[in-house]
């Protein structure tokens, strides 16, 4: 499955952020917990380099427990300051203010010395698309300040957002990087959302979705479908066309319906608490 997609839009984020990264302290990333490393863009790291950082993962509650705790100690002992966060429900977010202090200490105390009083921390949130950043700004801040979508790229222009008088937030577009050097990683974001469902072959990136749960959580599939959990993924697809009424005209199966229901199901978490990865070197 080749998987690429770096719209026009996207080079231009990526300049916007390279000209306003001098104006903040701290860069506050928003991954997805369900795929951690995968939806970390490497631009990002480069851009941000000799910048305090703040690793989120965001969407928590909908994926595996055990690895969310794995992949926050990955990520501590990389250096990084992680908290795995559910902006939606608000989960973890008390403890994103703290964090921020934490990681920029040293310009915090170097502001102190110089007599330099209540200056706020900025930092700029970013992220790949489709990631949560505006739904993130808007839980932290506690109202609607930043417009929020379920779909890749709704976020294009340049936001500076004031939070209160202890930090202030630029938000950016969603930006991913324009050549995946390991396909799998294109697969799972494709898995997840974050490339537009119209450049991609569903029915077989659904197989693949199948072929990962059944493999790494048994027994979900079945919780969610009335099926079993073997043969072929082609078969297993058909069946949830049977069992969900995805039927084309003579009772055959709409493959393409039920990949977009399976799609979704995962997505939106129906199908369980599901990673699809785990820290290097330890598998899942």
């Amino acid at each position: 499955m080749d998987v690429q997609w770096y719209p026009g839009h996207m080079t231009k984020a990526r300049r916007m952020m390279q000209e306003n990264i001098k104006l903040v302290d701290l860069v506050i990333e928003l991954t997805d917990a369900r795929a951690p490393l995968s939806g970390r863009n490497p631009d990002i790291d480069q851009i941000g380099k000799n910048k305090a950082r703040v690793i989120l993962l965001n969407k928590a509650d909908m994926a595996d427990e055990n690895l969310n705790r794995r992949w926050t100690a990955y990520f501590k002992e990389s250096g990084l300051f992680a908290v795995a966060v559910n902006s939606r429900s608000g989960v973890g977010m008390k403890q994103i203010q703290n964090v921020i202090q934490e990681a920029c200490r040293e310009k915090l105390e170097r502001d102190q010395r110089r007599g330099i009083k209540n200056r706020p921390v900025r930092a700029m949130v970013a992220g790949i698309p489709n990631v949560g950043k505006s739904t993130f700004i808007n839980s932290f801040a506690g109202k609607a300040c930043a417009k929020t979508g379920n779909k890749p790229g709704v976020t294009r222009g340049k936001q500076w957002i004031r939070l209160h008088k202890n930090v202030e937030l630029l938000d950016t577009p969603g930006i991913l990087w324009p050549k995946f050097d390991d396909q799998m990683t294109g697969v799972r974001l494709a898995a997840l959302g974050s490339i537009r469902d119209e450049i991609l072959q569903e029915e077989q990136l659904s197989c693949w979705v199948l072929d990962y749960i059944r493999e790494n959580y048994p027994g979900f599939l079945s919780s969610r479908y009335p099926i079993g959990e073997n043969g072929q993924a082609e078969e297993l697809l058909g069946e949830i066309a049977r069992v969900r009424g995805c039927l084309q005209k003579g009772g055959e199966p709409d493959y393409a319906k039920a990949a977009a229901l399976l799609l979704d199901d995962f997505r939106s978490g129906r199908l369980g608490r599901i990673t699809l990865e785990a820290p290097p070197e330890t598998g899942i």
